[in-house]
């Protein structure tokens, strides 16, 4: 009887051996597809950060480029600016601009009659101590301005039309 007991658990741990290699041979393959898996994905997820910095780099080079003609970045006309010692020159500038829309009926800068209401400037673009781009509409009809100022000792601001477009509807 001894015997069979010993011949039982033999088998019984052969058994268990063979099971256990098995199981850990196919928990091994399993970890190798994950590995792999995971490998993949992250080399796809370094590809796709590659691309968005590419991507972030021109964007960046395209707003530096956009900022060229702009009050803010031009050192030299800030300086020629300094003796009114205003906080922020190209909003003052702007609001100013924009007061003008608030006379009744079409703004005084813009020589077109607004044809579906008032024609009203829009966007503004300080480009230095200077000149302003500016766009206008009447909702259906707009155009562009190109303008010179002029900041006095009061800080007033006197605005000059020096010319201005109209584009057509089709």
């Amino acid at each position: 009887m001894k015997s069979r007991i010993f011949m039982y658990l033999f088998v019984f741990a052969i058994l268990l051996a063979l099971f256990l290699y098995v199981n850990s041979d196919k928990m091994l393959e399993s970890r190798n597809k994950d590995i792999e898996m995971l490998q993949t994905e992250t080399e796809q997820l370094r590809e796709e950060v590659e691309v968005l910095r590419d991507s972030s780099q021109g964007l960046l080079l395209d707003k530096l480029d956009l900022q060229y003609f702009s009050l803010e970045n031009n050192e030299e006309a800030l300086s020629a600016l300094d003796e009114f010692d205003l906080e922020n020159p190209p909003q003052y500038i702007t609001d100013k601009l924009l007061e003008t829309n608030e006379t009744e009926g079409d703004n005084p800068l813009v020589p077109y009659a607004g044809m579906n209401g008032p024609m009203k400037i829009n966007k503004i673009k300080v480009l230095n101590h200077k000149w302003i781009l500016a766009d206008f509409s009447d909702g259906k009809y707009w155009g562009e301005l190109f303008i010179r100022y002029e900041l006095k000792e009061n800080l007033g601001v006197d605005f000059t039309l020096v010319d201005h477009l109209l584009y057509q509807t089709k």
